[in-house]
């Protein structure tokens, strides 16, 4: 699959850094350091921008390492990019510790994991069939 990209930045396109790495990482692209208070929710461009084929969504999603060494994750859980979206890819960032957190230009914040997708149509009914969860949900389960 090929996915159209500019880039802006002056940083190297994004790219799989193991051959076993299902995302990309996106890179900050700042004039200078960012500084996000505890809590703050900031968007952090990156430079890019994608064109996307069709039927195909890019995921933006935390970095593991980040959020353990900083406390900074995605407050929107996983960022969606639509195959119509032209704009600058931005990620949105929250910063869970108690302390403040800066940010470098480079520095790799978030990844980008690329999903085909299939469109439904809705088919209004009275009744869904029957399941042996049904509607048990939340940890019904047990643990």
């Amino acid at each position: 699959m090929k996915v159209k990209i500019i880039n802006k930045s002056h940083h190297p396109l994004p790219k799989y850094e193991t051959p076993g790495s299902s995302g990309v990482d996106l890179r900050a692209f700042l004039e200078k350091p960012l500084s996000i208070a505890p809590f703050q929710r900031i968007r952090i461009p990156t430079g890019l921008y994608l064109e996307l084929p069709e039927n195909v969504e890019g995921q933006v999603r935390a970095r593991s390492g980040l959020a353990y060494r900083k406390g900074l994750s995605l407050p929107n859980g996983i960022g969606t990019i639509d195959t119509d979206y032209r704009g600058e890819i931005q990620v949105l960032l929250i910063n869970l510790s108690q302390e403040e957190v800066t940010i470098e230009d480079g520095e790799r914040i978030a990844q980008l994991v690329f999903i085909e997708y299939k469109k439904v149509e809705f088919q209004e009914v009275k009744k869904l069939s029957d399941t042996k969860r049904n509607e048990g949900g939340f940890g019904h389960t047990g643990t």
